[in-house]
């Protein structure tokens, strides 16, 4: 909830922020947590297939033509409180292909776990939500869910879940996904946020739209003199509902002398969207480890980026040499620090990727590492020939 602190502006700016976000987040949308993550893929059976193997995610439910779902399948998996549906249409025309053609696979639905859906979408419709679903209750043997959601940036939606009349899997209409193939989890335990990427001077138009419709007060700020390179720069505000459990960075492109990853994402993905999800882990280079050796790709960090590393962060727990041998990142904050590492895009176009985090005590976002960590993606854009 703090950016990296060096004077007293930021501390005091800091300081504000948390104070903020009590006073700033309303709680006419009290949000329990993130409920489940679902994107839409070119074939998710081989995705899940992928997400169980590289990262660790066990089957949970399944829905399609054996369910009675006439024009799509869906996978869901589990790992902790970490829940991604796979959705792939069945038919040929429709909202789903049209998505996938246009974005690629990519995050459709940041579903948010509340009390009471119908208030929900109440709240942040007469606040200037634009209706994605009307609260809609949908029932089995198991009891009772009932959802509802808005639009947010480019075709991207919140979806409202309501579960505390059901005790079924996941959701009616689905059923319980048996395997025999899940591999061992590596680790990870719940969504520490995620990032969406909007247009040219469009972060302030989202950023209020959170704080109007949703109730969320902005936290950090970070402009292009913080997050940029010799070459590409981008601007950051990290807005969170009022418990802090729901935490979303926006960011916009800034002016550069090359194509920010920001404008690249922009392109591929033709419009705004999810860039990267950052999920969560209490041992970072367990995991780490354990997805490298799963064929998971991390973006490369020099070796140089070591040499003064306890100068710029203090005494850490980790040995330096281990998170050197997998390009553990490492910053600090007034509340501790953290560790963190990028994946390379997990799909064809360059747009969605992961971010493992580990904190220790730190709230903040890696300000020290994102000068460190634009050098490695404009390094892979290089290679692309889209930088």
């Amino acid at each position: 909830m703090g950016a990296d602190i060096k004077n007293l502006k930021d501390i005091a700016n800091y300081e504000y922020g948390l104070k903020k976000i009590f006073e700033d987040a309303e709680d006419f949308l009290p949000l329990l947590g993130t409920d489940y993550v679902e994107m839409y893929v070119g074939n998710a059976k081989q995705s899940a297939l992928y997400y169980k193997t590289a990262f660790g995610f066990q089957s949970e439910a399944y829905a399609g033509l054996e369910t009675g779902m006439k024009d799509r399948v869906s996978y869901v998996l589990r790992q902790d409180k970490i829940r991604l549906v796979l959705t792939t249409p069945l038919t040929e025309g429709g909202a789903l292909n049209e998505h996938i053609v246009k974005h690629g696979d990519g995050v459709k639905i940041v579903a948010l776990w509340v009390e009471d859906a119908t208030k929900a979408f109440e709240e942040t419709v007469k606040r200037g939500a634009k209706p994605y679903m009307e609260p809609t209750r949908q029932e089995d043997a198991h009891g009772y869910v009932v959802r509802s959601g808005i639009y947010t940036y480019g075709e991207t939606v919140h979806v409202f879940v309501e579960r505390k009349g059901y005790d079924g899997i996941f959701l009616p209409g689905y059923r319980k996904w048996e395997s025999h193939y899940n591999p061992a989890s590596v680790g990870l335990k719940f969504i520490d946020h995620m990032v969406g990427n909007v247009g040219w001077n469009e972060m302030n138009t989202w950023v209020e739209f959170y704080a109007k419709v949703m109730g969320f007060a902005q936290i950090v700020s970070f402009d292009d003199k913080d997050i940029s390179t010799d070459y590409t720069a981008l601007m950051s505000k990290v807005m969170s509902n009022g418990n802090g459990r729901i935490k979303f960075p926006i960011n916009e492109p800034a002016e550069g002398k090359k194509k920010s990853q920001i404008e690249e994402y922009l392109d591929f993905y033709n419009g705004p969207g999810v860039q990267h999800i950052a999920v969560a882990t209490d041992d970072i280079v367990t995991t780490v480890s354990a997805m490298r050796d799963r064929g998971v790709e991390f973006l490369y960090v020099p070796e140089t980026y070591y040499e003064d590393l306890i100068e710029r962060v203090g005494e850490i727990d980790e040995d330096v040499t281990t998170l050197k041998k997998h390009g553990i990142l490492i910053d600090r904050d007034d509340e501790g620090y953290l560790l963190q590492l990028f994946t390379k895009p997990v799909v064809d176009r360059p747009t969605l990727f992961f971010e493992i985090i580990q904190r220790k005590g730190a709230q903040s976002f890696g300000k020290g590492n994102f000068k460190a960590l634009f050098e490695a993606i404009e390094r892979e854009q290089e290679n692309r020939g889209t930088l």
